[in-house]
């Protein structure tokens, strides 16, 4: 069992910027994937960007490459996303995620997800 954490979203301008922390706690987290998704109103959960606790490789949907960097903490356990250029189209809920022993680079879908952390809130205003 893994407990996931987020916190560090909120409300800023377009154009401004958030960095995004995910806790993990519980069994060990080190064989696992770990990866943000979002989903907006109406929309369907999608994928953000993920890295690997083993290799520190990092994916980015097209969504956010360029502006958003994906950071790993192993002695805190933490996960790091760091979003520039933050356009409104960004607003959504932001979900940390883990998955056990496997990758999917940038195309992980929403549906192979082992845990997922409760959520936080991003609103991107004009």
């Amino acid at each position: 069992q893994v407990q996931l954490a987020e916190s560090g979203g909120g409300l800023v301008q377009a154009g401004g910027s958030l960095r995004l922390s995910c806790a993990a706690s519980g069994r060990t987290v080190s064989t696992y994937t770990m990866g943000w998704f979002r989903q907006a109103p109406g929309k369907e959960r999608e994928f953000v960007s993920g890295i690997s606790w083993r290799s520190d490789n990092t994916y980015y949907a097209d969504s956010g490459k360029g502006r958003f960097t994906i950071s790993r903490d192993n002695a805190k356990n933490t996960v790091y996303l760091q979003m520039n250029s933050l356009k409104p189209e960004d607003t959504a809920v932001y979900y940390c995620a883990a998955v056990l022993k496997a990758s999917y680079g940038s195309s992980w879908p929403a549906n192979l997800v082992d845990y997922w952390g409760q959520g936080t809130q991003v609103t991107v205003s004009s």
